[in-house]
């Protein structure tokens, strides 16, 4: 097997360990999923404070209770834009290039968006939610223009 082909392999096997990851987490019930969330929110919010010193009569609770939707929104973003950058690079190292590498990865990134969101309709306490798909596609459209962005750099860097 040459090189390019196990190049390939490997890039389409990111994907599917990425996509395998996030059907994981989404399969979560709603409790469980929350109270996840809500753990990464405390080490943020106690990491922040040990940063930038918050008020002293504050309770930690309310602060992760405050923050947790917009971590948890953030997650959605995260893990799309890495979605975006998995699914891009499998698609050019499979040899997809111009405008349809670009219209194929996002393609890719909304059907796993929308279809994440129905599979969260079966799971207790779980729903679909138009925003998290808007949220999600956005997290896509950004990982897939970082890494055209980062390609552009590199062909500049290597004709230098």
């Amino acid at each position: 097997m040459d090189k390019n082909k196990i190049t390939i392999i490997l890039s389409w096997t990111a994907v599917l360990l990425w996509l395998v990851l996030m059907f994981y987490l989404s399969s979560q019930p709603a409790v469980q999923s929350d109270g996840l969330s809500k753990k990464v929110t405390k080490v943020i919010v106690e990491t922040v404070d040990k940063v930038v010193k918050l008020d002293d009569d504050r309770e930690d609770i309310n602060l992760v209770e405050k923050f947790n939707h917009i971590v948890r929104k953030y997650a959605h973003f995260t893990c799309y834009l890495v979605l975006g950058l998995l699914v891009m690079n499998a698609f050019r190292r499979s040899g997809v290039k111009g405008l349809r590498v670009f219209i194929f990865s996002l393609m890719f990134c909304i059907f796993y968006a929308i279809s994440d969101e129905m599979h969260q309709v079966f799971i207790p306490g779980r729903g679909a939610q138009v925003t998290d798909v808007l949220i999600d596609n956005l997290g896509s459209f950004v990982g897939i223009g970082m890494y055209g962005v980062i390609g552009k750099f590199k062909k500049v860097i290597a004709s230098n």
